[in-house]
């Protein structure tokens, strides 16, 4: 349920589904580094069930932009695609060599520019 719960959020606010199931999971007393492990994991269902509600969304749209598949530009989702596998280790690499406590403040500053960033998208509409 909350899986379910956490993907739809994600998807409708354009955010990384870990952003969200992070801090769900901590909550549930999931030591960080297992936490942000686990995150990765189910990140790309998550993933999937985005693209594919925005791909059955926008099937019939127009005015689309070549190479979109429903609401899905196809360009911007494969170089997503290779950036994170390319920096995948390098994300490992850096969260297991930081101790908890500094892990936590580096997810609290990305949260906070993540809200930063949504409120501004609202404000400057």
């Amino acid at each position: 349920c909350a899986g379910g719960i956490i993907g739809i959020i994600s998807s409708l606010v354009g955010i990384g589904g870990g952003t969200l199931s992070v801090p769900f999971l901590i909550w549930h007393n999931v030591e960080m580094h297992r936490a942000i492990g686990t995150s990765a994991a189910i990140g790309f269902p998550i993933a999937v069930a985005g693209f594919l509600g925005y791909l059955v969304a926008g099937w019939d749209a127009t005015g689309l932009p070549a190479g979109s598949l429903g609401y899905v530009y196809l360009p911007a989702l494969f170089s997503l695609v290779i950036c994170s596998m390319i920096t995948a280790p390098l994300g490992v690499r850096i969260s297991h060599s930081l101790d908890v406590p500094r892990l936590k403040r580096c997810f609290a500053v990305l949260l906070m520019v993540v809200g930063a960033k949504m409120l501004w998208d609202v404000i400057a509409a």
